[in-house]
């Protein structure tokens, strides 16, 4: 069997996943995989800073995080872009929120050897000052890069 994806080094940021043959719109590709920890146990662990702008977390839910710096597989590489090509689908399990999953799936066509990039869609709850920005660049290089992968918080209804 063909692979469908590979890791190599990225122009967007360090490690990529690219397309190793054409891929289809709606297909699962691969499972974010890593150690499901709380939350709590994840700020102890990256002690809740977000000067970094490097993680391997995904919120799974309100109680649970995977932390693919253990276990992960290739998926952790996949990079931002504010013109992705695949999204990441929750799959709620159905009475143990553990066991949820990420899994990252395709919302176009893929061409062999294009880079595979979802919106992180990350919020923080703190200001987003201009170096919080800049620590949190982006740089998938789309006509309309937004230049952060901070999302926008959303605004209360008045």
């Amino acid at each position: 069997m063909v692979r469908r994806i590979v890791t190599r080094r990225s122009p967007i940021h360090g490690n990529g996943v690219f397309a190793a043959r054409d891929i289809a719109a709606g297909v699962r590709l691969i499972q974010y995989r890593g150690k499901v920890i709380t939350q709590a146990q994840a700020d102890r662990r990256y002690d809740g800073s977000s000067d970094s702008g490097h993680t391997f977390l995904f919120i799974l839910n309100d109680d649970y995080v995977i932390d693919a710096n253990f276990e992960g597989n290739a998926a952790r590489w996949i990079n931002h872009s504010c013109a992705p090509n695949c999204e990441a689908v929750i799959h709620e399990h159905a009475s143990d929120r553990r066991r949820d999953r990420v899994v990252i799936e395709t919302i176009r066509p893929i061409e062999a050897g294009e880079e595979i990039c979802y919106d992180y869609g990350i919020v923080l709850d703190e200001p987003y000052t201009p170096r919080l920005k800049k620590i949190w660049a982006c740089r998938c290089g789309a006509r309309r890069c937004s230049g952060t992968i901070l999302k926008p918080k959303r605004k209360p209804r008045a």
